[in-house]
């Protein structure tokens, strides 16, 4: 894990993307570990946005999905890569156009395993 910092996020993370639409995980799990009775996210959660009042030319182009990337940090939850506040991502429209990369807010918690 050398040379990687950054705060876990739960489910609960408030994700936006850069026009200020609200990005929310697709799915929730379960997940065997939990920040503050959250669970944590990872590289196998999908992330939808609402609210994006993006538009190109005057043609609304809305953000819809964001796709995070997992560092490799070593740190798995049931197999997957833990997701931090500062792992790459990329919002993206319904065509499938990249529009910028979502603001991550994590508050560091307390990690436990049940």
């Amino acid at each position: 894990m050398s040379g990687v910092s950054g705060s876990l996020l739960g489910e609960d993370a408030v994700i936006s993307c850069p026009h200020g639409g609200r990005a929310v995980p697709a799915t929730t799990s379960n997940g065997s570990v939990h920040l503050n009775g959250v669970p944590v996210l990872t590289g196998a959660h999908t992330f939808v946005v609402a609210g994006c009042p993006h538009t190109v030319d005057g043609v609304p182009s809305p953000c819809v999905a964001v796709r995070f990337t997992a560092d490799d940090t070593g740190i798995t939850v049931d197999g997957a890569p833990v997701l931090l506040d500062t792992s790459a991502a990329q919002c993206f429209s319904a065509a499938f156009v990249a529009q910028g990369p979502p603001f991550v807010q994590a508050t560091q918690r307390e990690v436990t395993i049940p």
